[in-house]
């Protein structure tokens, strides 16, 4: 078991001491900052797992075990209608976490604030989760990535949006977002 717990600092030291190597005989494409940052980034992760301690894991907790408070957090942070509702056959609870009205309206305002159209019932009533439905069917969800790519004008380099170690005086109006179908198209002849 011992074994184990040691394979992700392994693969971390072989990969901090291959890059190591590339950096020192100048093999890497790109700007030297840029893999330098990287480098600095297996560093601390190798740290980070020195440090990890892990006491005791208990077994035998599900998600329906936690305070309903936190399993309608939880729900609120899904931006994929169908994620909730499978969600929401998980157990009656959570069945009812899934059609409050708050956490619709807040899938409706992120995906389509503009073109929001009041759907609203003989009561004068606002179904929120009927309306983002309808508005699915009218308009296109809001594209949602964890991360996206982006271009430096400066460094001519393609490179995910986090902490990107740019030499320009203004590195922020270096950058060029870049959409997964412009990725795409980037390849096409």
């Amino acid at each position: 078991k011992k074994a184990e717990e040691k394979i992700p600092l392994k693969l971390l030291e072989d990969l901090s001491s291959t890059l190591c190597v590339l950096i020192g005989n100048s093999v890497l494409i790109g700007n030297i900052n840029t893999w330098i940052h990287r480098l600095e980034n297996i560093l601390a992760w190798q740290q980070q797992l020195l440090n990890l301690q892990i006491t005791q894991v208990i077994f035998g907790l599900t998600l329906c075990d936690l305070p309903l408070q936190m399993q309608n957090n939880i729900l609120h942070r899904f931006s994929d209608a169908w994620d909730i509702i499978n969600l929401g056959r998980v157990t009656p609870t959570m069945h009812v976490l899934a059609e409050d009205p708050h956490l619709w309206k807040r899938l409706c305002k992120y995906h389509f604030a503009e073109k929001m159209v009041m759907i609203v019932s003989e009561t004068g009533h606002v179904d929120w989760k009927l309306m983002f439905f309808a508005l699915q069917k009218s308009y296109p969800k809001r594209e949602q990535y964890a991360d996206t790519l982006h271009f430096c004008r400066h460094c001519s380099i393609l490179f995910w949006k986090v902490r990107h170690p740019c030499t320009a005086n203004d590195p922020d109006n270096c950058l060029i977002p870049v959409s997964p179908q412009h990725f795409i198209d980037l390849f096409r002849f």
